[in-house]
C-alpha cells in the first residue's frame, strides 16, 4: 500500500536546535548518522543533569549555533552544556509525519499547520491519488519501506507544548496542542526501528507492506 511519497529529509545534529534539510540520507540501524547526535544538558537548577529542550525554552528550535543556544539559555539564569552521544532520542531512531494526519487540525485552527512544529526525521506528502493513510495507532507493528530502508512502526509519538511554537518564531498557537490532547491522545507522527539499512531520497515512495 502506498502510503504517500518523501516530500523532505531532516536531521537535527544537537536535539531542541534547528535541522539541516537533506536531499538524501543514509539511515542506519541506530539512525541517520548526526541526528540529535548532542544535546544541551542543564548545570543548573530544577533540570540539573537533564536536557535542556524545548518545553524549557520556546525559542531553541530558532537556533541552529550550540554556543547561541548556551548564550540563549544563560539569559534565561540557566547554563547549560553541549554533551555529544551516539544519540539523544525521545524513544526510537526515526520520526515520521504524514501530511494527512494533519488536516483535521488545520481545519480546527482554520490555518495549514506548519509541519516543521513537529521535527520529523521524514515528512510524507498523502496526495490526492493515494488511498487515505491508515491512523497512527494502526500502524503499530507493521513494516514500512522508503527508498531501500525498512521500518517497524514502535508507536504514535506523544506531544507537548512545543508543537505550539512557530518554526520561524511567530506567536505561538496553543489550540494546537489543546486540539491534539482532545481529539488525538495527544498523538501526531510515528516512532519507527530500523530493520534494513538504506538510502533514503526525497520523490521516494513510503511503502505499507
Amino acid at each position: 500500500m502506498l502510503i504517500g511519497t518523501l516530500e523532505a529529509v531532516r536531521c537535527y545534529p544537537i536535539k531542541s536546535l534547528r535541522g539541516d534539510a537533506l536531499d538524501s540520507v543514509k539511515v542506519e540501524v541506530s539512525g541517520i548518522p548526526g541526528d540529535r547526535s548532542g544535546a544541551l544538558f542543564a548545570l543548573q537548577g530544577a533540570r540539573e543533569g537533564k536536557t535542556y529542550r524545548g518545553k524549557e525554552h520556546d525559542r531553541l528550535h530558532l537556533l541552529r549555533d550550540p554556543a547561541a543556544a548556551q548564550a540563549c539559555a544563560k539569559e534565561r539564569g540557566v547554563a547549560v552544556e553541549v554533551r555529544q552521544g551516539e544519540h539523544f532520542f525521545d524513544a526510537a531512531p526515526i520520526s515520521i509525519l504524514v501530511d494527512a494526519w494533519l488536516r483535521e487540525l488545520d481545519a480546527y485552527v482554520g490555518y495549514d499547520v506548519e509541519w516543521e512544529r513537529f521535527r520529523p526525521n521524514f515528512f510524507v506528502r498523502n496526495g490526492a491519488s493515494s488511498e487515505p493513510a491508515p491512523l497512527e495507532q494502526t500502524l503499530v507493528g507493521e513494516l514500512l519501506q522508503v527508498g531501500t530502508v525498512q521500518l517497524r512502526v514502535r508507536s504514535p509519538i506523544e506531544r507537548c507544548v512545543t508543537v505550539n511554537y512557530h518554526p520561524l518564531g511567530e506567536s505561538a498557537d496553543p489550540r494546537i496542542l489543546r486540539f491534539l490532547a482532545g481529539e488525538r491522545n495527544a498523538w501526531m507522527g510515528i516512532y519507527c526501528d530500523v530493520l534494513e539499512a538504506g538510502i533514503a531520497r526525497v520523490g521516494d515512495p513510503l511503502t505499507l507492506f
